[in-house]
C-alpha cells in the first residue's frame, strides 16, 4: 500500500535539444560567470563533460574583451 501518490512524470526533466543559439548563450554566460558548469550543461542538453569541451573550445577561439590593468 502507497501512502504518497508520485507522478513520476514530474521526476523526468525533459530533452532540451542542442542548437547552436543555446550553446552560444551558455558560453557567453560561463565566461561572464552568470551561469556554472552544471546549469549551462543542461541548458544546452549536454553532458558536463561535453559542456567543458566546448567552453575550452570557445576560450581558444574568441579573443578576450576585457583590459588587464597591472600596477
Amino acid at each position: 500500500m502507497r501512502l504518497f501518490k508520485i507522478d513520476q512524470s514530474n521526476l523526468v526533466e525533459p530533452k532540451v535539444k542542442t542548437t547552436p543559439e543555446n550553446v552560444e548563450e551558455a558560453n557567453q554566460a560561463l565566461f561572464r560567470a552568470t551561469m556554472n558548469l552544471p546549469t549551462a550543461a543542461k541548458h544546452c542538453g549536454m553532458t558536463q563533460k561535453e559542456m567543458k569541451l566546448t567552453f575550452w573550445e570557445f576560450l581558444k577561439y574568441h579573443p578576450i574583451d576585457y583590459d588587464i590593468d597591472r600596477e
